[in-house]
């Protein structure tokens, strides 16, 4: 059988199953009606998601790159994540923290947190699942746990992620943090809730309530895709606070992208073009705002 087409209706169904309904029987249901057969729709469904064997861009073992796995002070318990930094440092970097989308810390943030190391920072990706005992294998259940995190104390679990990095000791003191989907609006909330924050870029995530734009001190980079109706409905009341806040932020919006265009693993999904623009645009962001 030919690979069929895979429609903007069949993005949004999925968009639909994995950040609001969780209801994977429905999804295949509504796929299957739209693409004409549940062996069609069979073939599709994992185009539409993630490929958790898809190759990393850069190897567990960089030579280039020194990585563990650690743990910190969290709100009400430990926090774990994957701590990436060069291997020769002729210094002290800036830092980064590197937020993961719904699916919990897995391989394509810990890739990402590694092309990050590679630019010349610190980077660090927390596991925000760290109070429920940590991202699971299986994406339905890690998304089904997010849903399940209290919101405060993700923001204070944010919040003393940026102190940790702020005072570490291959760090200069900036800290910057970047987030995907989920990551991105936890990246706005960081900026409304932690001021010594000097950097935040978000990939097409959640806006901070517009009330609280002006407790903002980070200037904000924000990535959004041109066919995420669901994400985009947000940014004008966004951008309109901000404004009105005299705050430093840039829009940048990817026409005809879709919502993960920077995830490498999901087939239908990826848009290197844009991947690449914004990946470009945030790194020159936090070379310009972190350095010492």
């Amino acid at each position: 059988m030919t690979t069929p087409a895979i429609t903007q209706a069949m993005i949004d169904a999925y968009d639909e199953y994995t950040h609001l309904t969780l209801d994977r029987r429905g999804f295949m249901e509504k796929l299957t009606r739209l693409a004409g057969s549940g062996a069609a729709a069979a073939v599709i469904a994992p185009m539409l998601a993630a490929n958790s064997a898809q190759a990393a861009i850069v190897a567990e073992d960089d030579a280039r790159l020194k990585a563990e796995d650690i743990t910190w002070p969290g709100e009400g318990g430990d926090m774990k994540g994957y701590l990436v930094q060069p291997a020769e440092a002729g210094g002290k970097l800036g830092t980064v923290i590197v937020i993961h989308e719904n699916r919990g810390l897995n391989a394509h943030i810990r890739d990402v947190a590694r092309r990050m190391a590679l630019e010349g920072f610190v980077a660090l990706a927390p596991d925000f699942l760290s109070p429920l005992g940590g991202t699971p294998e299986d994406e339905d259940k890690a998304r089904e746990m997010i849903g399940q995190l209290d919101a405060a104390q993700t923001v204070a679990n944010g919040v003393a992620t940026v102190a940790f990095l702020g005072s570490h000791e291959a760090g200069n003191g900036k800290v910057g943090a970047v987030g995907f989907c989920w990551g991105g609006g936890a990246v706005n909330d960081l900026a409304v809730n932690a001021p010594e924050l000097d950097a935040a870029v978000a990939y097409y995530g959640r806006q901070a309530k517009p009330e609280d734009a002006a407790k903002i001190n980070a200037p904000l980079l924000l990535h959004y895709a041109g066919q995420d109706e669901r994400i985009n409905a947000g940014i004008d009341a966004y951008k309109a606070a901000l404004e009105a806040a005299g705050k430093e932020f840039t829009i940048h919006m990817y026409e005809g992208a879709q919502h993960a265009f920077n995830n490498d693993t999901s087939e239908a999904r990826y848009n290197k073009e844009a991947a690449d623009l914004a990946w470009g645009r945030t790194v020159a962001f936090f070379k310009e705002k972190l350095a010492a």
